[in-house]
């Protein structure tokens, strides 16, 4: 479903797009670990953070259709080149491994203390991906 006006967006109404995707998803985790669905909540904690580095890719109109590819090209384009902490790095490889046993394993009990560490490292991380962005777009005078 497109814009009513039958234009499309611009890159820029994409990134933050995709930003709000990844604080609705993050909203979302919140209220999982609220209801005690601790598996449901890695699950929108790691795509709050996975729609945060897509918005990252499109600042410079990339994008990647694979979450090890987006992952990879993130890790290697902005953590290797120090625009994003190697810390944070590490923790999005946590997340992603996490949300992957939380889905896919059978017997993955998550707890609750896991599940608030993957919604601070979502939190944390879309804190770090708007700035970027905003200021990526601030210094191109979009």
């Amino acid at each position: 479903m497109g814009r009513p006006d039958g234009e499309r967006g611009t890159r820029k109404d994409l990134v933050f797009y995709r930003l709000q995707t990844a604080k609705s998803d993050l909203k979302a985790a919140q209220i999982l670990i609220d209801a005690e669905q601790y598996k449901g909540a890695n699950n929108r904690a790691y795509y709050a953070i996975f729609h945060a580095i897509n918005a990252i890719h499109a600042v410079k109109g990339k994008a990647y259709k694979r979450h090890k590819d987006a992952i990879g090209n993130f890790n290697k384009d902005y953590v290797k080149n120090g625009i994003f902490p190697r810390e944070m790095g590490r923790k999005i490889g946590e997340a992603e491994e996490i949300r992957h046993a939380s889905d896919y394993d059978d017997f993955y009990l998550a707890s609750r203390e896991e599940s608030e560490r993957q919604i601070e490292t979502a939190e944390e991380f879309i804190k770090l991906a708007e700035a970027y962005c905003k200021n990526q777009f601030e210094s191109e005078d979009c």
